[in-house]
């Protein structure tokens, strides 16, 4: 029940909102997105730095500058312009929301279909009754192109889950694995083993692993560095599974966890076998973690394995000669400020005298009994000798989030460093985009986040719409609420209307047709006739809003409509 009701809090979004303004000023998705095109590319790659603003950028080419003298990112030859990365207003938390500051589902549906959706939605639209977009990846698989996913995140992360998944809520990471089984994405790579492992309608853990059905569809399961450098070309598809969670962050790897790199190169040498082109997507999702956490050092570390994954892009797509690259962020993470105080300096020869990421001591902060405790653990891990009783103090009372201690060890870190943070969420700025190949002219200069979906499947000659309605005739993904008896009960109005019917309603009673067929409710008394004749459905009212079960919905269409409760969502045929 707890999956379920979640799904319906999260998923559901009031009919004021959905008939509201996406936002003020700013131009809304193009009624008609990814329209197939004559082919310019045979290949295309994808790169996400997700939570990679601005301030990230420039902090991982000063730190290389420092570093190693080189004074250019990979990145940097192929800058093309900026994308603006809000979303549609929606529901978040309880709370309606603008969407001008995106969250990675959100974002990550823009870029991956054309469309905007609220926060939380994966590849969804923003109503009641949601219907799938499709994402280049499906449409690149409809064209027959071998694809894939690759990411430092778990695999069923918002970012990867919107090119290969459909749910209105990005936590049901459980359904975006199994769809994954189904979507036929030849190379999946990250982390996120636990969701391989699917739970059922009420939420429980069951024994049902996907591993061996992954097997069954042909895939080689590999879950360390060897394994991975073991595949070849012949192994046509992959998952790779890194780590139970997410990947571990750079600082905290150990030689049998991959780099974003190595999963890339690994990644190219399989799809890049296949005749009719690829589509790919690789995310460094890691410097979004590292962002709401505010650990600096890490997030460098982790900008420059993304930057060295680009370059393995890259490099491969000037050798093939029919490969067009892209790059962006679905939105910067923390407020990150290269300057605080009022002092003109940053101590850029301070950001390499941490060991390790604060994640590998969050435990042990908050362990912690002592002041000595605290010195021991911030010693060990920095150059810091010199603790001062107001920092250990600062760092055992927390910073006030979620993130506690290891929140206030990185507050503390972060001032002697003299960087600052505006907190631990997203901003709304801009963020840079780089190209390479014919993508390159069709993103420059300032672009909203939808057009890196639709200039790529223009580009390869794709039809995004076409994938689209194929995908809007088999599913939709209805708002839902749960009896007290543990049925699964459905908005009428919305849903009747999704379905081709019709609804009128009056203070006392309410109408649903559909083709020959009539439902009518009694509001006052709950009761229900169908074609007149009395009809045993649970009829619920809350809010003004009419619910009723799907069964009512098979008598009206005269046909079996399925719930799916793992994935939230109605299979129509």
């Amino acid at each position: 029940m707890k999956k379920l009701m979640k799904g319906m809090i999260f998923g559901g979004l009031a009919a004021a909102v959905v008939s509201g303004a996406t936002l003020a000023g700013a131009a809304k998705s193009p009624a008609n997105p990814g329209g197939a095109a004559k082919a310019q590319s045979k290949n295309l790659i994808v790169l996400i730095g997700d939570g990679m603003g601005p301030a990230q950028v420039s902090a991982a080419r000063y730190f290389q500058q420092y570093t190693k003298g080189v004074k250019h990112l990979n990145i940097d030859p192929y800058y093309v312009g900026q994308a603006t990365t809000y979303a549609d207003r929606g529901e978040d938390s309880g709370k309606i929301v603008s969407g001008i500051v995106t969250d990675s589902a959100s974002a990550g549906t823009a870029f991956a279909t054309g469309h905007k959706t609220y926060n939380a939605g994966i590849s969804v639209s923003n109503e009641d009754v949601s219907k799938p977009f499709a994402s280049i990846i499906e449409a690149a698989e409809s064209a027959g192109k071998a694809t894939g996913l690759v990411t430092t995140a778990r695999i069923t992360h918002a970012t990867p889950a919107v090119y290969a998944s459909h749910v209105r809520n990005r936590d049901n990471e459980s359904a975006i694995a199994s769809q994954y089984l189904e979507s036929g994405v030849d190379v999946l790579m990250g982390g996120g083993k636990q969701f391989f492992l699917t739970k059922d309608e009420k939420g429980k853990r069951t024994d049902k692993n996907l591993l061996p059905d992954f097997k069954a569809k042909g895939y080689t399961v590999v879950e360390n560095a060897s394994a991975l450098n073991a595949l070849t070309s012949k192994n046509s598809k992959v998952l790779g599974l890194f780590g139970n969670s997410h990947v571990a962050y750079t600082p905290d790897r150990t030689a049998e966890i991959p780099s974003l790199a190595a999963m890339t190169s690994k990644a190219l040498n399989i799809l890049s076998a296949d005749k009719n082109g690829f589509v790919m997507m690789i995310e460094g999702g890691r410097i979004d973690h590292a962002g709401h956490a505010n650990d600096l050092p890490t997030l460098v570390q982790e900008a420059l394995d993304f930057d060295a994954a680009f370059k393995a892009a890259v490099d491969f797509a000037k050798k093939n000669g029919n490969t067009s690259v892209v790059v962006t962020a679905d939105h910067e993470t923390g407020g990150l400020s290269l300057s605080r105080d009022n002092i003109y300096e940053i101590n850029i020869d301070l950001w390499n005298k941490q060991k390790h990421s604060s994640e590998s001591l969050a435990a042990d902060l908050e362990a912690a009994q002592t002041p000595e405790e605290i010195r021991k653990i911030v010693t060990a891990n920095t150059w810091i000798t010199d603790l001062t009783d107001e920092e250990v103090t600062q760092i055992m009372n927390g910073d006030g989030s979620s993130y506690k201690r290891e929140g206030a060890y990185n507050a503390v870190i972060s001032k002697r460093l003299l960087v600052g943070w505006s907190g631990h969420g997203h901003s709304a700025v801009d963020v840079g985009v780089w190209a390479y190949g014919p993508i390159a002219d069709k993103v420059k200069g300032q672009i909203d986040n939808t057009q890196i979906a639709i200039a790529g499947a223009g580009i390869l000659g794709l039809d995004l719409n076409k994938r689209s309605a194929e995908l809007q005739a088999k599913y939709v993904y209805p708002k839902f609420k749960i009896s007290r008896d543990n049925e699964v009960l459905f908005p009428a109005q919305a849903l009747i209307k999704a379905l081709g019917g019709n609804y009128t309603a009056s203070a006392s009673a309410a109408k649903l047709t559909l083709g020959k067929n009539t439902v009518d409710i009694n509001l006052a008394g709950k009761t229900a006739k169908l074609n007149s004749k009395a009809a045993a459905y649970t009829v619920d009212v809350d809010n003004n809003v009419l619910y009723l079960p799907l069964s009512a919905f098979n008598q009206l269409k005269g046909s079996a409509l399925k719930w799916d409760a793992l994935s939230e969502r109605i299979v129509l045929r």
